[in-house]
């Protein structure tokens, strides 16, 4: 914008074009926007102003407390956000898949009166491995498998 005479104000638009720069008419390359104030400090003071500031609202009672109903929309943005990065949610599942397996296999350690997995799992290799004759039966693990006389056995009775 120009004064009657004639000088230029400074950061003020003249047919959309702004007349930027700091107090010496440099600028620093940011769209020629130099960082000032609060923008210019390093991130641990902005953090520790930013601290006080909120303490002193808590203090004075005028801090925001959140509704129920705010709270849900800002949880609900932020498992929007968060679900986006498909690597991250792959993991979070595959964490609670083993938290689960983990869970289960030890309950069944503790049902089995403190049977090792790895014990328990030779086991059972073996059982699939060995021929009927090995284990003295005549057919499979030892349980009765449904088969076609089977069922006509038990529609007869």
């Amino acid at each position: 914008m120009l004064v009657a005479d004639g000088s230029a104000v400074r950061g003020t638009s003249v047919e959309g074009t702004t007349m930027a720069g700091n107090a010496n008419g440099n600028t620093n390359g940011n769209g020629g926007k130099s960082k000032r104030g609060f923008a210019s400090m390093d991130a641990n003071r902005q953090r520790e102003i930013a601290s006080k500031g909120g303490r002193a609202a808590h203090a004075k009672g005028t801090a925001h407390e959140w509704s129920s109903d705010e709270a849900r929309v800002a949880g609900q943005k932020g498992g929007i956000a968060v679900s986006r990065d498909r690597a991250h949610m792959a993991a979070i599942g595959r964490e609670g898949g083993e938290s689960r397996s983990r869970a289960s296999r030890i309950q069944r350690e503790q049902q089995r009166g403190g049977v090792s997995p790895d014990r328990e799992m030779q086991r059972m290799v073996s059982r699939e491995t060995s021929s009927p004759s090995d284990r003295g039966q005549s057919g499979g693990s030892g349980l009765r498998q449904n088969t076609s006389t089977d069922a006509r056995d038990l529609d007869a009775r």
